[in-house]
């Protein structure tokens, strides 16, 4: 599925689409907040770093910072759309008690698409994902709406995103499917491994979300007191206090073998995420380009057979401690 390279960056196809996209993509959730402090300007010359290296995927959501975030992204790209493949994601939305909820039902995928597009300033969205599966929302009902944004030329293609095998393969026969989205690192690994095999069946590309842990598997968290106030990794359990001291361990043995490789554990850590199949695609978030740079540099760190049974072997996934969501998140997901 290697579609080339662009500007140095290795292209990869996005499932069956025929659209080839860079092998790294950029995460935009913590753009502006969600991670600690905004620093705006920083965060700006990030984005456009990434596209003059050949990051072309920018993947936000209408959820992130109430569209906050969608707002940044637009106005960085608003020059440069043509060399964008823009994702973005509805379907989750706060309720008026602030929590966080699914909403699937057709009007609301209608008008979450034409209030992305707005704050976005693009007439088309090019990869459009239901960011977590409503389960009181026929399949049916909801991936209609989806495939009459395609028909209307809204969006170009579809994408689920934490959505189990089943649910996968339900909304596939109703119409394409082009990604599925979901978490994939070397601390979550068995999680997705069912969701990643039908992909690999049905040629939907798997777009890797959290590919460095939230930052932990950089090797540069060392405790919870390190973390901002404001910074929101502190509400997930493996963050928090007598877990992330546990996790400790995980990080330093990641950093040992990313020595004897020669690349810095964040390059460790998407180096095997990119090698686990060619259909996958990590979106790795940053707002500084000192990490940007590093993260690129990943795709030319190439693991070989033994070094890949040596993650497996010295990084046993039951050494991680905690779940990957709040318990206010775990509810959205689709199992």
């Amino acid at each position: 599925m290697g579609a080339g390279i662009i500007w140095g960056m290795e292209l990869r196809s996005l499932g069956k689409t025929g659209e080839a996209v860079s092998a790294l993509g950029l995460g935009c959730m913590g753009m502006v907040g969600w991670y600690g402090a905004r620093d705006d300007k920083e965060a700006a010359a990030t984005l456009n770093r990434a596209l003059d290296l050949g990051i072309n995927h920018l993947d936000t959501a209408a959820v992130y910072q109430d569209g906050a975030s969608e707002r940044f992204v637009g106005e960085c790209i608003r020059k440069r759309r043509r060399e964008v493949f823009l994702a973005t994601k509805c379907g989750l939305a706060r309720t008026p008690s602030g929590a966080v909820g699914a909403d699937n039902h057709p009007r609301t995928i209608r008008t979450s698409c034409d209030a992305s597009l707005q704050r976005l300033g693009v007439d088309h969205i090019d990869l459009f994902y239901l960011h977590r599966i409503d389960p009181a929302v026929p399949i049916t009902e909801s991936m209609g709406a989806m495939a009459d944004l395609v028909n209307a030329g809204k969006i170009r293609y579809i994408g689920l995103s934490e959505a189990a095998p089943a649910t996968l393969r339900r909304a596939h026969a109703l119409h394409p499917v082009a990604a599925l989205q979901s978490e994939l690192s070397p601390w979550t690994r068995t999680a997705c491994r069912p969701a990643l095999e039908v992909c690999r069946e049905l040629g939907i590309g798997f777009v890797a979300c959290s590919p460095l842990g939230r930052g932990f598997l950089t090797g540069t968290i060392g405790s919870a007191s390190e973390l901002a106030a404001n910074d929101t990794r502190r509400l997930f359990p493996r963050f928090q206090a007598d877990n992330l001291d546990r996790n400790l361990q995980f990080a330093q043995r990641l950093t040992a073998l990313a020595r004897t490789v020669g690349c810095a554990p964040a390059q460790l850590s998407l180096a095997w995420v990119l090698a686990q199949w060619e259909g996958v695609l990590p979106i790795p978030g940053t707002k500084k380009r000192r990490y940007l740079d590093e993260n690129a540099a990943a795709v030319d760190v190439r693991l070989s057979p033994e070094q890949l049974a040596a993650i497996e072997r010295e990084l046993p996934e039951d050494l991680v401690q905690g779940e990957r969501y709040p318990d206010s998140l775990l509810g959205t997901l689709n199992v």
